[in-house]
């Protein structure tokens, strides 16, 4: 069983190898089995990620890509993963700079390699802060500056989706509160389905920095759906313009929103290697 592994910002997945890249597809991910998924994703038991991403080819421009995340729950977007499979895709020569469609569980993308695959740009979709998209318990609204209590401290909290679901807590805290705070936002009763988290620092009003704690993987040095509803909370609330620089601790990303919460995402990715998973570890 072989894997192209690449990160995004110290953000690290494995590209499974199947038809798409000229190999068979094993068994167990056709539809992908939790305790195998967990087993690959460890990073001491197995080839170690903070994810899986399994791709198919729908047509010569639109590919199809399943995210899971290292718990073994399926992801419905996620940006690092994105820039990820579509650098695989170019290193595999199945794309050019070109733009093409990719369709996941959080919706269609549209996205295209600049600069000879340094960096990629990915269309995200738009970002609604409505809780019956997020979905978040309660009435229906927009859920803009709520309070929410966890680890005996009240908290000011937007929540958004951008496919996916976030929480963007408008509050800086370091890498220690991010992990302790992080799980019990993640599993807050009021999130349906769980929530990625983050801290925001608004720094000016073209730069932001957060910390991540990401639904289903945990502490995260960089996540690109998780700038993309940061940054457009940012701007939700006029605190910053349309173009906004993301920091997070493992690198930035540059965020463009226009006046339809549509996101555009642009940053690096870095291959790593190919990798060959023995059979033994499933014993």
């Amino acid at each position: 069983m072989f894997f192209l592994k690449y990160h995004a910002l110290g953000n690290d997945y494995l590209v499974l190898k199947n038809e798409l890249f000229g190999e068979e597809t094993p068994d167990w991910a056709v539809e992908p089995l939790k305790h195998l998924v967990i087993r690959i994703c460890d990073r001491n038991l197995g080839l170690g990620s903070d994810g899986i991403l399994i791709g198919k080819q729908i047509s010569e421009k639109e590919f199809g890509l399943r995210i899971f995340n290292p718990d073994g729950s399926e992801a419905e977007k996620s940006g690092n993963g994105l820039r990820i499979f579509v650098r695989s895709l170019w290193d595999s020569k199945k794309v050019d700079d070109v733009p093409f469609s990719i369709k996941t569980l959080g919706g269609k993308v549209q996205a295209r390699v600049l600069e000879e695959g340094a960096q990629i740009e990915v269309e995200m979709g738009h970002v609604s802060f409505n809780s019956s998209d997020i979905p978040v318990q309660g009435n229906d609204r927009e859920v803009i500056r709520e309070k929410i209590e966890v680890g005996g401290r009240t908290l000011e909290f937007c929540a958004a989706t951008i496919g996916n679901p976030h929480c963007v807590i408008l509050s800086p805290e370091n890498r220690e509160e991010a992990k302790r705070l992080g799980p019990l936002i993640e599993n807050h009763p009021i999130f349906i389905h769980r929530t990625n988290v983050q801290f925001l620092e608004v720094l000016n009003r073209q730069t932001i920095r957060i910390e991540i704690w990401e639904r289903g993987a945990g502490y995260t040095l960089a996540s690109g759906s998780s700038s993309s509803a940061s940054a457009a909370v940012a701007k939700k609330l006029g605190l910053c313009d349309d173009r906004i620089e993301v920091q997070m601790p493992g690198g930035s990303l540059s965020i463009k929103i226009d006046e339809d919460w549509g996101v555009v995402m642009r940053g690096p990715v870095k291959s790593v290697g190919s990798m060959t998973l023995d059979q033994e570890i499933f014993s």
